[in-house]
């Protein structure tokens, strides 16, 4: 990551998509011979623990935009969904946007926010509840270089910014039209770097999401080697943070993302540096984690450079998917109930570089974004084995590094 500020920039857009077939050039995935299931309905779809979800009914991609970062993405980009196929229509994209690199929503899924990388903005977006597209509010300021990861509190009241660059993170208030207020003080979290000289020069917080109880904000930071809990105040309408806790993960490391098992006793973060993940119990009344197990995300005999990325929990909490960048492959993994987790085995990610990837909300499909490749490819899940089989799908969009979905 860079800790510059990077200018806005002149580039060949190019605006399509493509649902095709892999060709017969490409490569074929297959996890390790398990079928995928054809699972994907319209509707409400009912999941392992009872819950009832919507299908998705809109998709919206974030991309890479600047030279800088030899990038070829357009912004946003939004589509309209089809759960039954898997389609993607492309219905409107938003090329005025620097770096859009990751996306949320509030819990309504009335509006949408971004950071934007390398830059120090974040911004907000009302969503068009019947066409799906974005209508931009406002962009204030992070305080802090290059925001990497943003999440909604559990009562809509405001919003939680990772700024990389600047080791920090900061609170926003959510006004009445979902627009953003000004943050509050940058939070620098502290902490002895890791050894990697370039990776490692400081505090850099890559992902700042909510532990299921909605109480805490549970925070990887890949330069301290460590995960951190902090629970958030609003005093007066001032938002405060306070740490709670905070445990180190293995020297070298890198925490990156971490997904919690449903119930919420259980936690797992992919560690970018060294390629693996880590299994936590979590206790969430104290906030705090506890390592369990650490296994590798590559294959045993590989010997190349790769980077893990991303992590995604199926819906049902039985299997755990990871991405490796330069291996270019997603990890499954399966989960037992006492949180213990195995290798199942590596599936083709069919493309470059997946820094992302997101499970449809049902857990039926998962929606692998490759950066250098261009494209994000689609792949069927089969529930009850956790198998990933490439279905044929696959979207073609510049530089994309995060994909959400609108479900109402």
């Amino acid at each position: 990551m860079s800790s510059s500020e990077i200018p806005r920039h002149s580039m060949n857009r190019r605006r399509f998509v493509q649902l095709s077939a892999i060709t017969a050039g490409g490569i074929v995935a297959a996890s390790y011979n398990i079928p995928a299931s054809a699972a994907s309905t319209s509707g409400e779809n009912k999941m392992a623990n009872n819950k009832t979800v919507q299908a998705p009914r809109f998709a919206y991609v974030g991309s890479r935009t600047t030279r800088e970062r030899n990038a070829r993405g357009d912004g946003i980009t939004v589509y309209r969904y089809e759960p039954e196929t898997g389609a993607c229509t492309l219905v409107q994209t938003l090329n005025d946007l620097v770096n859009p690199s990751f996306l949320t929503f509030n819990h309504p899924q009335t509006h949408l926010y971004c950071v934007h990388g390398d830059l120090s903005e974040v911004s907000s977006f009302a969503i068009d509840a019947k066409t799906g597209e974005l209508s931009k509010l406002n962009t204030v300021s992070t305080q802090g270089k290059n925001p990497v990861h943003l999440s909604v509190d559990p009562t809509n009241n405001f919003l939680a910014v990772a700024n990389y660059a600047a080791g920090s993170f900061a609170l926003f208030p959510i006004q009445d039209d979902g627009s953003l207020g000004s943050s509050s003080i940058p939070e620098l979290l502290p902490g002895e770097a890791g050894p990697h000289r370039v990776e490692q020069s400081g505090s850099h917080p890559h992902m700042i999401p909510f532990d299921p109880s909605g109480r805490f904000l549970v925070i990887p930071d890949k330069g301290l080697d460590g995960v951190f809990v902090y629970r958030v105040q609003n005093n007066n309408a001032k938002l405060t943070a306070t740490q709670v806790s905070m445990v180190k993960s293995r020297e070298g490391s890198g925490p990156r993302h971490i997904v919690f098992a449903p119930g919420g006793k259980y936690a797992y973060v992919v560690n970018e540096l060294d390629s693996t993940v880590t299994g936590f119990a979590y206790e969430a009344e104290q906030g705090v984690l506890t390592a369990q197990e650490i296994l590798p995300t590559l294959p045993s005999n590989f010997t190349g450079n790769s980077r893990a990325a991303a992590i995604a929990m199926a819906p049902s909490g039985k299997y755990l998917y990871v991405s490796n960048r330069g291996h270019d492959s997603v990890a499954t993994f399966s989960i037992e109930e006492n949180g213990g987790f195995s290798i199942k085995g590596h599936t083709p990610s069919l493309g470059r570089k997946p820094r992302f990837m997101n499970l449809t909300p049902d857990g039926s499909r998962l929606l692998v974004a490759n950066e250098e490749s261009d494209n994000i490819i689609s792949f069927d899940v089969d529930r009850a084995t956790g198998g990933l089989t490439a279905n044929g799908q696959s979207i073609k969009t510049g530089s994309p590094v995060c994909m959400i979905f609108k479900t109402t």
